[in-house]
């Protein structure tokens, strides 16, 4: 038997950590007397062979950076069968036996497909949304929130010494965790979010009316991407109301920057354990986090899993900013 290879690629968005996870998956591999290739570009990188082995240092000093060395990108050919089975057949060629798949769902519906395909895959989520429903915690969310609330702070600032109210979208098109969480630290006035229904009159203007009568004057609204329509929320707030009122979409910056050291450590973790599954012959595997440990789920289990969406912190969020 041949040495055994392995392959690591990024997919869908970027996320900060995903360099952390790669540089785990490369080192990890190496240790185990593993061949290991990078493949640029997600899975079409694999299509068009776009793939270059790495060694100990094609990952030094990458630990800190933010987006993915390997690039990353959407393939609409590898949605289809051809395009899953050509990519098998060039990573047969080269002898690559595994891929540490480091992505969202989308990319582990892909790993699945090409392990069904002939090779090993391993998913490792890396999202700023948190939206993977078998892990409590996806790689970039912390960096994320932590870029959200930075600029909400400074926001804050300009909105105090206007006596202004500001709302303030945040990234999480399905999943509100940024916004649950950054609406909790930054002390908003009201958060919304894709998992609970809302009443703009109840859940926003009855609310600044309720702290206005004990004395607060400036205010924050936090509003995941998700629900969107925070130019219009901001021009209803203000009619309602006669407070100046600005909107802002705080967008892909964050995205980007460096990786805060709960992401470098979790993603280091995930990418270690992605390879001791490939190590013993294993795929078809999404590498997990639950109750702070690192864990290993059947894919289509995993991707068949309903997110639970944290209700009570919603609730404790709602109590404590009055």
């Amino acid at each position: 038997m041949g040495k055994n290879k392995i392959a690591v690629l990024t997919s869908g968005g970027d996320a900060p950590g995903m360099n952390a996870a790669v540089r785990a998956v490369v080192r990890s591999a190496i240790a185990k007397g593993m061949d290991v290739y990078g493949v640029y570009r997600g899975y079409n990188g694999l299509l068009n062979g776009d793939v270059e082995k790495m060694n100990l240092r094609s990952v030094s000093d990458i630990i800190g950076n933010g987006g993915t060395i390997l690039y990353t990108a959407r393939s609409e050919e590898f949605k289809t069968l051809e395009g899953q089975k050509k990519a098998a057949k060039h990573c047969q060629e080269l002898g690559i036996n595994g891929v540490v798949v480091i992505g969202g769902d989308g990319s582990f519906a892909g790993a699945r497909a090409l392990t069904n395909a002939g090779v090993n895959c391993i998913g490792v989520p890396g999202t700023i949304d948190n939206d993977i429903a078998c892990s409590d915690y996806t790689i970039g969310f912390d960096t994320a929130m932590n870029t959200a609330i930075d600029m909400i702070d400074k926001i804050r600032d300009t909105a105090q010494s206007h006596d202004r109210c500001s709302i303030v979208e945040v990234m999480g098109r399905r999943c509100g965790d940024i916004a649950l969480q950054v609406g909790i630290s930054c002390g908003a006035t009201a958060i919304l979010v894709p998992e609970v229904s809302f009443n703009i009159e109840r859940d926003v203007i009855e609310r600044i009316i309720n702290t206005q009568k004990t004395g607060k004057k400036h205010f924050i609204i936090v509003v995941a991407e998700g629900v969107g329509g925070v130019n219009d929320l901001a021009k209803y707030v203000e009619q309602r109301l006669s407070i100046e009122t600005r909107a802002t979409i705080l967008g892909h910056v964050q995205r980007g920057g460096s990786p805060t050291v709960r992401d470098r450590v979790v993603a280091s973790l995930m990418g270690h354990k992605a390879v001791d599954l490939l190590a013993q012959g294993i795929g078809n595997r999404v590498v997990a986090m639950k109750d702070n440990k690192i864990v290993d789920f059947d894919i289509t289990e995993a991707l068949d899993m309903p997110r639970v969406f944290n209700k009570n912190l919603y609730d404790i969020a709602k109590t404590i900013s009055i």
